[in-house]
C-alpha cells in the first residue's frame, strides 16, 4: 500500500486511540465492520470518501482533520528518509 494509506489508516488509529474507543465501538459510531476499521488501520484497505465522512463524523472532526494528521505523517516520514539519505545540510 501507498505511503498515504498507511499513514492515513495510523492517524485513524491515533484518533481511536485518543477517543478511548476500541475498533468495535469505532465502527460501530461510524457504521462500519469491526474487520473492515482494522484493515484501514493496518493500511491494507484504501478508505472512500464515503468512509472518510463516516470516520470524521464518529470523531466529531472536519474531514480535513483526520486528512491532514496523515499528510503530517507522510511529510515526517519524507523528512526523515531525507535525511538518512543526506545527513548533512550543504552549506
Amino acid at each position: 500500500m501507498s505511503v498515504l494509506v498507511r499513514d492515513f489508516g495510523a492517524a485513524v488509529r491515533r484518533f481511536r486511540e485518543a477517543s478511548g474507543w476500541s475498533q468495535e465501538q469505532l465502527a460501530e459510531y461510524a457504521g462500519l465492520n469491526r474487520s473492515y476499521v482494522g484493515e484501514i488501520e493496518r493500511g491494507s484497505a484504501i478508505a472512500s470518501i464515503v468512509t472518510l465522512d463516516k470516520l470524521a463524523r464518529a470523531f466529531n472532526v472536519p474531514v480535513e482533520r483526520l486528512l491532514s494528521h496523515s499528510a503530517d505523517s507522510a511529510n515526517l516520514a519524507a523528512r526523515s528518509h531525507s535525511a538518512l539519505i543526506d545527513p548533512v545540510p550543504a552549506r
